[in-house]
């Protein structure tokens, strides 16, 4: 054993909890989690989780906690005891272990990374120091990209499907180059925002300083400056949820009219990019303000940018003074987060993020079972049932449109537990004793993995998510429902308990990502995920009333101070919150049949439902954390994802016996599925 796995082991057993061989049991519903001193027809969430709430105060390093969060936590944890032994080396280890193993090993060693310092950074923007004119952003934003695979720097450069095609892949760009979470930050003038922009800007001039900016005071002024100016030319969230305003596909020589300041040629060429004719631009009105930019402000000024987007995305992987100073912003001063994640817990999150299947597949092997993926498919199977039964009986909709909405359900693609096919991570090279390193070629491997789609056939076999993830999610484009293997254990789906509580809580997520195919963004596309207007003028302006009927109840919620939902932003979550356990209640009694169910810890079949229901919501959240996600969550508060359904469903007033008028029992509910 070397002297560095040793050291590594002792690090290990040092930390409040072990590495587990086996995930923990809770069940999906809980007994012990409820308060049954509440009323179920006042409060329904907190009868459910008022035990929950009172049990599971928020850990220190985290800005919240719920079932969700906890079950990750301790995903995390089984995945830590995975990757402890894989980094132990030894020849036995498959080349997927090893991978792994080493990177892990790579991030858990602190005394390299102090003794490197600012070095990985420092070298990185000699680039930037070299340049001699603005035009030459054009070569060097591309290495930016590359090595940072996402949108901090400038704007945002990747593939997606073509809205027009959905069996290709173009070439997208997007806004972006914004350090703080949203564009609303930089733009109210709210006492709160005026002090997280002073924060921020504080923050800028510390990251100035680690990269030896000769100005640091007045470079965080100028990149708040620059910044402000994006994020007043950005879409906001809202206006996002609308694709037509996200889909602009212009020629090269359009694209250049647009921005020609910046050579595209020298761009794609930088990305080693050929015969990429067009390309979508997501916010015109974005590039034409960067334009302006790119004249008004100075070389020096661009260098400035470049040094703080650089340093931002990449101090969480350097020496502990800038992952301090990015933890202390980002989470501390955002989120309310009161401490910093054990080293373990970071780098078990960052192998996920850089070589996740390869992780998955690990995780896959020890913890999903072939029965859980056959119970979960025809769980599935019975709730697309139901929704096309739910689209037949629908009133409010014409027959041509019924016709093609069965014809999008059947065309969904389900994709349960991992891909089919893992992805080959070979040609990442994983080197034990050079973690930032690793990082950047992991993270390039990912990019050029990206652009690689350009010009070429979709994949529809590829996944979103990496298999632990305690997450799913519903695709338009790919016309497909994703459910992780994180997310089929219990307490979400618990293979130990009566089916009741399993349909109300992962039956209800199933139904929920189904229903997006129909809401009013997934609405937009058909069944091959064509952006495509397939409803009738009048099924439109009807389906509009009625979500608006649950905007109008969620934009009462109170989040936070004196803050209310927006809920057009929510509503599309809101909606197949309330469109899902319809769905998943409707398809239970078909799966149930003619049984007899008897009652169990007290409770009636029913009663189980809407509790397995209500339990995947337990939450505990900090003020910070509630006021960033009511300007960022598509996502309502868990209470009012329970509450708010539930007082919407005659079925649920009939379980518990709930009177006309109570809380619980509204008298006009909103009824879209």
């Amino acid at each position: 054993m070397t002297p560095f796995v040793a050291a590594l082991i002792l690090a290990a057993a040092a930390q409040e909890k072990h590495p587990l061989q086996e995930l923990p049991y809770t069940p999906s519903l809980d007994v012990k989690a409820m308060d049954k001193s509440a009323d179920p027809c006042a409060d329904f969430y907190q009868y459910s989780c008022g035990g929950w709430l009172r049990q599971n105060p928020i850990p220190p390093d985290q800005a919240s906690w719920s079932v969700y969060g906890k079950l990750t936590d301790e995903n995390q944890q089984l995945l830590w005891g995975i990757l402890e032994t894989a980094a132990r080396g030894g020849g036995e280890r498959t080349p997927v272990q090893q991978k792994i193993g080493d990177f892990f090993a790579s991030c858990m060693d602190e005394p390299a990374l102090e003794r490197l310092g600012a070095g990985p950074l420092l070298s990185q923007l000699v680039r930037v120091d070299a340049l001699h004119n603005t035009g030459e952003l054009a070569t060097m934003l591309p290495l930016a990209h590359l090595s940072t695979a996402g949108k901090e720097v400038v704007f945002g450069f990747g593939s997606d499907q073509d809205f027009g095609d959905a069996t290709q892949v173009i070439a997208f760009l997007d806004a972006g180059g914004l350090g703080l979470p949203d564009r609303d930050y930089y733009l109210k003038e709210d006492d709160r925002s005026k002090e997280i922009r002073a924060k921020y800007q504080q923050y800028v001039e510390q990251m100035l300083r680690f990269s030896r900016d000769r100005d640091p005071i007045g470079g965080a002024k100028t990149v708040l400056k620059m910044e402000t100016e994006l994020a007043r030319a950005s879409l906001t969230r809202v206006e996002r949820r609308d694709p037509y305003k996200l889909y602009h596909k212009l020629s090269r020589a359009e694209l250049q009219a647009l921005t020609p300041s910046l050579s595209w040629d020298r761009y794609l060429a930088a990305v080693k990019l050929t015969g990429v004719d067009s390309v979508n631009v997501t916010e015109p009105g974005f590039f034409k303000s960067l334009e302006g930019l790119l004249h008004s402000e100075s070389l020096a000024h661009w260098k400035t940018y470049l040094h703080f987007h650089l340093a931002n995305a990449r101090a969480p992987f350097l020496s502990s003074a800038f992952v301090k100073a990015h933890f202390d912003f980002h989470s501390k001063v955002l989120r309310g987060v009161a401490e910093m994640p054990p080293r373990w817990k970071r780098c078990v999150r960052n192998v996920d993020r850089m070589l996740g299947e390869a992780l998955g597949e690990e995780f896959v092997r020890r913890t999903f079972a072939p029965k859980t993926k056959e119970d979960t498919q025809k769980m599935t199977r019975l709730i697309e049932e139901a929704m096309q039964q739910e689209i037949q009986r629908l009133d409010w909709m014409g027959p041509q449109t019924k016709q093609a909405a069965i014809a999008k359900l059947a065309a969904i693609r389900n994709k349960i537990g991992y891909p089919d096919k893992w992805r080959d991570y070979s040609p990442v090279v994983v080197k034990r004793d050079d973690y930032f390193g690793n990082v950047e070629r992991a993270t390039v491997f990912e990019s050029r993995r990206q652009l690689g789609k350009i010009g070429k056939p979709l994949d529809r076999t590829e996944w979103g998510m990496t298999p632990p993830t305690v997450n799913a999610y519903y695709n338009p484009q790919m016309n497909d429902v994703n459910f992780p293997a994180g997310v089929l254990q219990p307490p979400l789906y618990d293979p130990r308990l009566d089916d009741a509580p399993n349909y109300g809580n992962t039956g209800s997520t199933i139904g929920h990502e189904l229903t997006h195919g129909f809401d009013d963004e997934g609405r937009q596309f058909d069944a091959e995920g064509n952006l495509k207007d397939w409803w009738s003028k009048d099924d439109a302006k009807n389906f509009e009333e009625r979500i608006q009927c649950v905007r109008d109840q969620f934009a009462q919620y109170l989040i936070v101070d004196d803050i209310k939902i927006n809920s057009k932003l929510t509503s599309g979550e809101d909606v197949a919150d309330l469109g899902g356990t319809l769905l998943a209640y409707i398809a239970w009694k078909k799966d149930v049949g003619d049984r007899q169910l008897k009652a169990q810890d007290g409770f009636t079949p029913d009663q189980r439902f809407f509790i397995g229901f209500a339990q995947w919501a337990c939450e505990n959240q900090r003020p910070e954390n509630l006021r960033v996600s009511a300007v960022t969550n598509p996502h309502s508060p868990g209470k009012y994802r329970i509450n708010g359904i539930v007082a919407n469903l005659p079925e649920f007033g009939r379980a518990f016996s709930c009177k006309a008028g109570a809380p619980m029992a509204r008298e006009k509910p909103c009824k879209v599925w």
